[in-house]
């Protein structure tokens, strides 16, 4: 039986439920997650973030850098991810059978992101009916989609954000924009649209926020048949009672990028599954160690503990006697023109002391103090840089003329092309970067999964369809 008899919405030229899969980026969403959500009636999301490519015999190509410059290393990549985005939507073009839809999503900061974007979608026309895309201010998606001839649907996190989107850009292609995707800055998995002017430890009503962004949607003159989808923190359709047939909000779909990782066709590993079923309130955390310099929400394990930790070991350090910064520094370092406090000196000789004998600089003159074994990690990670940011704190690259953010690497970060490729085929769910929704320890209370029950798509669109 249908909650609140939820209706069907146009899209793409065919009736679908406004169940939207989230794209979730590398290796995580792909053509079996996304074509069986299609198939199931919704729209099914295909990651085109250095998306898998197949060898003739079907297994996955190891996506490795041959290329010894970062520039043409950064070739690669973009080669990689247009090869391993087409094959994707095919593939799930026909899982799908000519039911539901199939959106590609992109991150608009990542490397070579426009270059992609084309670049997929002159390969997949008839196939793709949408292009969602956030991770910064994509003004020329709707430019991309129109000449293609698809929906787009931008991710946004405040009113503000689209309206400036929809002013510079968007009000210039109306015809194509089929949605915008609401993502709680806060709760969303992911990198999350957090302002500097939003305070991450204060998670604020998503309702009044998707209220001003339809009411900044009727000032463009955007019908109110036009989605909002609402993305974060979405795992009952019935806790959104309120939001369905609300004349204030206009028509609203929901995006679902947590729950469907637990299910059978979700490509990530068995221990990653395994991992999301043990996981309490509290256990994923909003951080900023991401190269991108966004927010992201991740599962607080080993591996970003580490870093918290190493964050922790940090001096700011002078390079002459000033104010309070009068004692030269004697431990972790070369050279005597680092000049500290009397208690940050302390503190790094015991770090010293502990094995922690290396001090790396960060752009913000201070220094973090690590073992030397990671300091060959960073220092081969950043080295081993591909370029798929289009800018990177940990790293320095930029996809500019000089392939350089003008500012020092910074250790405090990591390569996070690594680690959520690393994470995606097989590795350690302890030692890699984990992204997952703030309700992601619904699994474990969520009676649906009890006894370690793993549905499939189907089972899973179906129970969402009853308001569980």
């Amino acid at each position: 039986m249908l909650f609140k008899g939820l209706q069907p919405i146009l899209y793409g030229g065919r009736e679908v439920w406004p169940l939207v899969e989230g794209g979730k980026g590398v290796s995580a969403t792909n053509h079996m997650s996304s074509g069986a959500w299609a198939a199931a009636g919704g729209i099914g999301t295909v990651s085109a973030v250095n998306a898998d490519s197949y060898d003739p015999s079907g297994k996955i190509i190891p996506q490795i850098y041959r290329a010894l410059t970062r520039r043409e290393r950064h070739e690669e990549l973009v080669q990689y991810a247009i090869d391993g985005a087409v094959e994707q939507v095919r593939r799930a073009y026909d899982l799908a059978s000519g039911r539901g839809a199939i959106n590609i999503n992109v991150l608009w900061e990542m490397g070579g992101a426009q270059r992609v974007l084309e670049g997929v979608l002159e390969r997949t026309k008839g196939l793709v009916s949408g292009v969602t895309c956030g991770a910064g201010m994509p003004y020329k998606l709707s430019e991309i989609a129109a000449h293609h001839q698809v929906s787009y649907l931008p991710i946004i996190s405040s009113a503000r954000a689209f309206r400036a989107l929809w002013k510079r850009a968007y009000s210039k292609a109306a015809d194509w924009l089929s949605a915008v995707v609401y993502e709680d800055p806060w709760k969303a998995g992911g990198h999350n649209g957090l302002s500097n002017a939003e305070d991450p430890l204060r998670p604020e009503d998503p309702y009044p926020r998707v209220k001003a962004l339809r009411e900044t949607m009727r000032e463009g003159g955007i019908p109110d048949s036009t989605p909002i989808v609402m993305a974060g923190n979405v795992w009952f359709l019935r806790e959104w009672d309120n939001w369905i047939d609300n004349p204030e909000l206009g028509s609203i779909a929901f995006q679902f990028g947590t729950r469907p990782l637990l299910t059978q066709e979700s490509p990530i590993p068995g221990d990653w599954k395994a991992r999301l079923m043990t996981l309490d309130d509290g256990d994923i955390l909003l951080h900023r160690f991401s190269p991108t310099g966004f927010y992201s929400s991740a599962v607080r394990n080993p591996f970003l503990r580490h870093l918290e930790a190493r964050s922790e070991r940090q001096i700011a350090f002078s390079g002459e006697a000033a104010g309070d910064h009068q004692f030269q520094l004697d431990v972790g370092v070369k050279g005597k023109s680092f000049w500290v406090t009397r208690g940050d000196l302390m503190r790094a000789r015991e770090w010293y002391g502990l094995g922690y004998t290396t001090g790396l600089k960060t752009p913000d003159n201070t220094l973090v103090f690590v073992t030397p074994e990671e300091m060959k990690i960073v220092r081969k990670d950043q080295a081993d840089c591909m370029g798929c940011l289009s800018q990177c704190g940990f790293s320095s690259w930029a996809d500019n003329d000089t392939n350089s953010t003008g500012r020092l690497a910074d250790p405090r970060s990591f390569c996070i092309q690594k680690t959520l490729q690393d994470i995606a085929h097989g590795g350690d769910v302890e030692q890699n970067l984990m992204f997952a929704g703030h309700a992601a320890y619904r699994f474990k209370q969520d009676p649906f999964y009890s006894n370690g029950f793993v549905p499939s798509v189907k089972q899973l669109v179906d129970r969402i369809l009853t308001g569980d």
